[in-house]
């Protein structure tokens, strides 16, 4: 391909990982992909092998870049996205972890997070972090670690471990592991785990104390684009440049840098971000305060996260656990064979709710079941699901900046699926808009990391590069819509207190 250099970007998911490699224009150039075990050990506990992980990681990037007939000299440099609270702890001189990584979908620390809240409630580090105390944070399942794993915690206060996110577990390997490798996590994955002050962006030693973390097993804070390091091994000499969470790498990728543009990606979960532009909004309605991103020394940017627990998560669990559907692809057929749901209401509530709710004692509810019902209304309330979930965060992103919004940017997995989309468009009254290159949680990794070694000179290339794929106006009648919608909350209501002993991880709901 003649003198032309590439992008590598890793996208280490909840239930893969995959390399894409892009071109100066944003293109892709080749695709890899693995799927890693789920493991479930008992009811609300969700697991993955970080060693695992990290062996496909090394699998997908390697096939990644043979399969587009490059050679490592051709790749300028290499982003990382990762699920985002997911936590591993490991023994710094070996790399081996000390257990399982704890999902971000994991409820095991219900207990803790409510102990953690007394006296005040789930509020407590709200104003200092931008996150009420959930089951969902990095930092509850670290205390969970240091409190369960024999040993553990004397181990940690000597200093032989090392705690983070999968950004971090991966820029560690990728930089030499036990041989030097890099302990650092960017800005977007620090706040996502309660224990790093939001405008300081530096860990809160009020909160350590609190948790009884031992400092010296986090990470450094960086920028999520700036070179953390060069890789070792079959990377040999390539700069590990850009590393965001992934929705925070979605928003980047759909090259959202103005105050009010608003981008949400459907995957295993689903996640909408709002642009707050250089200040932190606190909520009123559920919604999350977050660091979208920082560019090497800018100062940092901030967004309003509505965090929904599972979208695509419930087409799976159509597939596999109930056998409706042989593949994922398959429910958009099956749904379009119905007008509508017959009635029916699909509300995934599998370890609580998520935005705007913050209840870990929900479970999931299928309501409004008659004789009437087939397969066929299953599948649409399973999709209606997804769109009913973005309504909810939209009103509250609404309601807490007051922006009127008028378009959403969808990107992700579920976005291939084109019904989905209208009945999108048609639950939230809005346009909805696929850019061209719908995978823009890998793209955002690849621009944070080119710009950080010159592939990129600005953010204005950036935005050069996007381009309108597909879109969806909202064609449903308007009473109709409201009918539903009420229905929907209804359904809702039917999945609380479900758990005995949980309520309200959040008050203000």
């Amino acid at each position: 391909m003649g003198n032309e250099r590439f992008i590598a970007a890793i996208d280490q998911g909840t239930t893969s990982s995959r390399c894409i490699v892009f071109d100066a224009r944003g293109g892709i150039v080749s695709v890899a992909q693995k799927e890693h075990k789920q493991i479930f050990p008992q009811p609300g506990w969700v697991e993955h092998d970080a060693v695992e992980i990290w062996k496909n990681v090394q699998e997908v990037v390697q096939a990644a870049i043979s399969d587009a007939k490059l050679g490592v000299a051709d790749i300028a440099s290499i982003g990382i996205t990762n699920q985002r609270e997911t936590t591993v702890v490991w023994d710094k001189l070996t790399g081996e972890p000390v257990f399982n990584a704890i999902v971000w979908q994991d409820t095991r620390t219900a207990d803790l997070v409510r102990e953690l809240g007394s006296p005040v409630g789930p509020e407590r580090f709200r104003e200092r972090t931008g996150l009420p105390l959930a089951t969902y944070f990095s930092g509850p399942k670290l205390l969970w670690l240091l409190e369960n794993v024999e040993g553990l915690r004397d181990r940690a206060d000597r200093g032989e471990v090392l705690f983070g996110t999968m950004d971090t577990w991966l820029i560690w390997n990728l930089t030499g592991g036990a041989d030097g490798g890099r302990h650092v996590t960017d800005v977007t994955n620090a706040s996502r785990t309660i224990l790093m002050n939001l405008r300081e962006l530096k860990w809160d030693e009020t909160i350590l104390q609190r948790m009884n973390i031992p400092a010296a097993v986090l990470p450094e804070i960086v920028s999520s684009s700036e070179v953390y390091g060069m890789a070792t091994g079959a990377l040999a000499g390539v700069p590990v440049a850009g590393a965001l969470g992934d929705q925070h790498a979605a928003l980047f990728g759909q090259t959202a840098f103005a105050k009010g543009d608003v981008k949400s990606t459907y995957g295993t979960g689903s996640f909408l971000l709002l642009n707050t532009g250089d200040e932190p909004v606190q909520s009123k309605h559920g919604l999350l305060s977050t660091v979208a991103y920082k560019i090497g020394d800018a100062p940092a940017v901030y967004a309003l996260e509505g965090s929904i627990a599972v979208t695509g998560a419930l087409v799976q669990w159509l597939r596999d656990r109930l056998g409706i559907i042989s593949k994922a692809s398959e429910i958009e057929t099956l749904a379009a064979t119905v007008d509508d749901n017959g009635g029916c209401y699909f509300v995934p509530a599998f370890s609580g709710l998520f935005a705007p709710y913050w209840r870990s004692d929900a479970r999931g509810v299928i309501a409004g079941l008659t004789g009437y019902i087939t397969k066929a209304h299953i599948a649409r309330a399973v999709l209606e699901a997804s769109a009913w979930q973005t309504r909810e965060v939209v009103d509250a992103m609404q309601a807490d900046t007051g922006i009127a919004m008028t378009e959403l940017k969808v990107d992700g997995g579920m976005t291939a699926n084109n019904l989905l989309m209208q009945i999108l468009a048609d639950a939230l009254d809005l346009t909805v808009i696929r850019p061209m290159v719908a995978e823009t949680t890998c793209l955002g990794a690849a621009y944070a990391a080119g710009l950080a070694v010159g592939f990129w000179d600005s953010v204005d290339d950036l935005k050069a590069n996007w381009h309108r794929g597909a879109q969806w106006e909202p064609v449903v009648d308007p009473s109709r819509r409201a009918r539903e919608y009420r229905q929907w909350k209804k359904a809702v209501q039917r999945t609380l207190n479900w758990v005995e002993g949980e309520g309200a991880d959040d008050p203000s709901r």
